[in-house]
């Protein structure tokens, strides 16, 4: 792959290497998807564009070139493995202009440029003990990840993250060069798809949704608990689907255990990103009562429709609904105060939240083509 020079010899093309050997599924692998979708639009006429990743079938993206590297995921001694020791031999074999390393830890790599892309909250979270004990794993992560994070991290010319509030922590705890603020950018094309129903609309039937993957954090017990105040005070028309089917871990087989008889709640499991946003336009309204996110893609997406959303009264929901008028915040620890919120919803009486003016901050890009402005940039650094 080569450019054409002025004198009209040809020049290899300079490369860029983003390495995401460790996204496989959820949302980290839709911002993958992203990435290498726009960097194969945008970038691959000027740079050679080369992805690590667990498996090139994930992907249809000719214009990209695929290493392969299934085992980094199997175990995270192989992980460290390839960050800290094949990864440097590899960067001395492709000379990059930009390693871009899309999943946290900042490899032992040799570029003109590097960026880490941080996505993992966890070491901002205060676990509680009950918690811990339901998920050790995200256990390990709270605890860990903040060292994981420190090693080779002033080496990055940028870190990346999604929020100011998560800038603010990097920027106390482990003091980095450079902190962008890369918020996400969702295509809307998909609110008017024409569709069947999959839940046909019920008469009287107030439904809403919280799509989210079974993890403590995301403190799906407090809609249980408030479906059982509106239960007590005798209403019966509320329905609100939960993408978990109460088998995914330790954490959904409690949620089950403890509400599963709860007609209200509907336990529909996992389910695509397109089925997602076909539910969306089923439903009247988004709870989003999770205590920890990286961003809350689920609170971009729904904006795009004009309905309401119930969130969680904490600094990340806030910087992701902007300035978005039908939205009500509340404390994610009353889920009596949330019930008062649902019914109000239903009644048609719910009073939204006025949206509070953002304060501009510098380093704040929005989608992938402004970010990749700015980290190939030869004058930003």
């Amino acid at each position: 792959m080569f450019l054409q020079s002025e004198m009209g010899t040809q020049v290899a093309k300079p490369v860029i290497v983003i390495s995401a050997v460790n996204l496989i599924e959820g949302g980290t692998l839709s911002i993958l998807k992203d990435c290498l979708t726009y960097a194969a639009t945008h970038l691959t006429d000027r740079y050679k564009v080369i992805a690590l990743v667990h498996s090139s079938a994930l992907f249809d993206l000719p214009a990209i070139d695929f290493i392969e590297l299934p085992k980094a995921k199997r175990a995270w001694l192989n992980r460290l493995y390839y960050e800290f020791f094949h990864f440097s031999r590899l960067s001395r074999q492709l000379k990059p202009y930009l390693w871009l390393s899309l999943h946290d830890i900042t490899p032992n790599v040799e570029a003109t440029r590097r960026a880490v892309y941080c996505h993992n909250s966890s070491p901002f979270y205060n676990l509680p003990l009950s918690q811990a004990l339901m998920d050790p794993t995200f256990f390990l992560f709270n605890r860990f990840y903040r060292y994981l994070y420190k090693i080779n991290i002033k080496k990055n010319d940028f870190v990346i993250v999604q929020q100011r509030w998560l800038r603010r922590e990097f920027e106390k705890l482990l003091k980095p060069r450079r902190v962008l603020v890369a918020r996400p950018k969702v295509p809307e094309d998909w609110k008017d798809e024409k569709t069947d129903p999959l839940y046909p609309y019920k008469n009287g039937i107030t439904r809403l949704i919280y799509p989210a993957f079974p993890r403590v954090f995301k403190n799906f017990e407090i809609i249980g608990e408030a479906v059982q105040h509106i239960r007590k005070r005798g209403i019966e028309d509320v329905e609100i689907l939960i993408t978990l089917s109460g088998q995914e871990n330790q954490y959904a087989r409690w949620l089950f255990k403890r509400f599963g008889l709860l007609k209200e709640i509907k336990f529909i499991g996992l389910q695509s990103r397109e089925t997602i946003y076909h539910l969306y336009r089923e439903v009247d309204a988004m709870i989003f009562p999770s205590k920890l996110e990286t961003w809350g893609m689920p609170l971009t997406e729904f904006k795009v429709l004009d309905k309401p959303i119930l969130a969680a009264d904490l600094p990340y929901a806030h910087e992701t609904i902007g300035q978005y008028h039908k939205v009500k915040f509340f404390n994610p620890d009353d889920p009596e105060g949330l019930s008062d919120l649902i019914i109000r919803l239903r009644q048609g009486e719910l009073e939204y939240d006025r949206p509070v003016p953002e304060t501009p901050e510098v380093d704040c890009t929005e989608g992938w083509g402004e970010l990749f402005d700015l980290l190939l940039n030869p004058r930003i650094l």
